[in-house]
C-alpha cells in the first residue's frame, strides 16, 4: 500500500508539472548561469487557443500528413520571432483579454485528454509586404521556411511523459533579405509527427522582444484583414 501511495504521489507531481507553461523567453540576450539558461521573456506574446476536431480538411497534405496553417501579419520589422505550441492545453495559463479564442476551443475546452504530437514551422511569404490585394498575393506567393521544430526540451512534457511539444525561434538576418523579419505575411504550419488525425486542444503563441502593435493571427488570409 505504501508503494502504491508513493507511485500515486509521483504521478500526481508529474501531472502537475506537465500542466505548467513557463514564460516565453527570447534567444536574444540569453545568459548561461551555471547549468541554467536564463532568457528575458518576450515583451509581446500573441496567444491562439484552438481545438482540432477529427476530420477537419487539411490546408495541405505533405508526406501523407495533414498540414494546417495559421496566417500571421507582422506590422513592423522584428529582431526575433518565437513560436511555440503545446497540446493538450495546460491548466495554466487561462485565456486573457486580447487572446484569440476560437469557437472550437470554447466548445471543446472541457476535453483535456485529447492531444497530438506537435510539429511546427514558421514561413515567410516572399515579397508580400503590404495588405493591399493580400488575398490575391497570398494565392500566388512563394513561401520560404525560416525554421521548424518537432520536440523541444524547453516545453512541458505531454501526458505520455514525452517531450513532444514544440518551440522555435528565428532571428532576423539583415544581410539576407530572405531571412529578414520585415513587415509582411507569414504563417505557422502545424501537424502531428505521427501519421493520422491532428486532434485535440492546442495553444499556439507568437512572441517578440519588442511590441508588435497590430499583429494578427488567423486560420484564413481574409481573417487578417478584419478590423
Amino acid at each position: 500500500m505504501i508503494a502504491i501511495a508513493t507511485i500515486a504521489l509521483m504521478l500526481g507531481a508529474f501531472n502537475a508539472e506537465a500542466q505548467k507553461l513557463k514564460s516565453f523567453g527570447a534567444e536574444m540576450g540569453k545568459k548561461q548561469v551555471g547549468p541554467k539558461t536564463v532568457r528575458i521573456p518576450y515583451m509581446d506574446v500573441t496567444s491562439y487557443w484552438g481545438f482540432m476536431e477529427p476530420g477537419v480538411p487539411a490546408d495541405e497534405v505533405v508526406d501523407n500528413k495533414k498540414l494546417y496553417y495559421l496566417y500571421v501579419w507582422i506590422p513592423i520589422a522584428a529582431p526575433e520571432i518565437g513560436v511555440r505550441m503545446i497540446s493538450p492545453i495546460p491548466k495554466k495559463p487561462s485565456p486573457a483579454e486580447g487572446d484569440i479564442i476560437t469557437e472550437t476551443f470554447t466548445k471543446n475546452q472541457k476535453d483535456t485528454k485529447t492531444y497530438f504530437d506537435t510539429w511546427v514551422s514558421f514561413e515567410k511569404a516572399v515579397g508580400v509586404i503590404s495588405k493591399e490585394g493580400l488575398v490575391e498575393k497570398a494565392q500566388g506567393a512563394t513561401w520560404r521556411r525560416l525554421e521548424y521544430n518537432d520536440d523541444s526540451g524547453e516545453m512541458p512534457k505531454q501526458p505520455s511523459g514525452r517531450s513532444y511539444n514544440s518551440l522555435l525561434r528565428v532571428k532576423t538576418d539583415i544581410n539576407d533579405p530572405m531571412k529578414a523579419l520585415v513587415v509582411g505575411l507569414y504563417r505557422i504550419g502545424f501537424t502531428t509527427w505521427k501519421k493520422g488525425e491532428v486532434e485535440g486542444s492546442f495553444l499556439a503563441q507568437l512572441g517578440a522582444p519588442i511590441k508588435l502593435p497590430g499583429v494578427k493571427i488567423s486560420p484564413t488570409i481574409e481573417g487578417l484583414l478584419e478590423e
